[in-house]
Parts: structure tokens; sequence; C-alpha cells
């Protein structure tokens, strides 16, 4: 059996079933693909819609393409096993600024978007929360391990 399905301390020993391993793979799937074409794009190549968006929210041409950077980096995460659950959690960070953007520049155009978004992220990083306690062991192991 996969290493991801096994039980783990991190979880209590409780690890998700197969069903639910392959439903949040899909998902990882189907959202990095978005994230990285759909919005990611559209901003790294500065489409008129992207552009006149951001001027819309008064940040710049800087603003919208360390977005869509962002956005490609995590979509390219969310299809790396150990990365997948903290890119979910960022990308979750990413539709409440998105959410409360609608809500004050579009004057609520497209409000449901980011919240139709932020429930199958939400859910995978749930899924995803052994590998994320997983990357965490490493990370403290590795800067403990420097000083």
């Amino acid at each position: 059996m996969s290493e991801a399905l096994n039980p783990s301390p991190a979880t209590g020993g409780h690890a998700p079933s197969r069903r639910t391993h392959l439903t949040v793979r899909g998902l990882e799937i189907a959202l990095a693909l978005f994230f990285g074409i759909a919005s990611a794009a559209p901003k790294l190549v500065a489409h008129s819609s992207a552009v006149e968006s951001f001027d819309t929210i008064g940040f710049g041409d800087w603003f919208m393409y360390l977005i869509g950077a962002l956005e490609l980096a995590g979509a390219v995460a969310l299809l790396i096993p150990l990365l997948s659950g903290v890119a979910a959690i960022a990308f979750v960070g990413l539709m409440i600024g998105v959410f409360v953007t609608q809500l004050t520049a579009f004057d609520g155009e497209n409000l449901l978007t980011p919240v139709i978004l932020a429930v199958p992220l939400v859910f995978m990083a749930v899924v995803r929360r052994p590998r994320t306690a997983e990357l965490v062991g490493l990370v403290r192991r590795r800067t403990g391990a420097a000083h």
C-alpha cells in the first residue's frame, strides 16, 4: 500500500481511504490546470482583461505579475504530493483575498467564484494534512540541524 495511504502518528492513526485519496488527486489536477492556465496565464501575458481588472484594483502591473507567478507556483505545488496541502492552504488564503477584492473593488461581481473554489481547496487541505505535517517535520529537522 502507498505511504500516503498508511496511517501515521501525525494523523492520529487515521488515513484517507483510497477513494478519498483519488478524489483529492483529481481535484488537485483539475485545480492545478485551472490556476495554471485559466488564472495565472492571462496575468503573466498581460491579457487585456487581467490588466483592466488590476487597474481597477489600483495596484498596477507589478501586482498582476506577482499574483500570476504565485498562482503558477501554487498550481505546480498542487501536483507535488508533499506540497499539495500547503498549496491548498495558500490558495484558500488567496481566495479570501479575491473575495474581499470582488466585494470592495468590483461591487460583488463574481463574488461566488472564490467561495466555490475555496470549498474543494479546504477539503484538499484537510485530507492532505498528514503530508503537511510531514513537510513541517522535514523543515523543522532541517532548520534545527542548521543551528
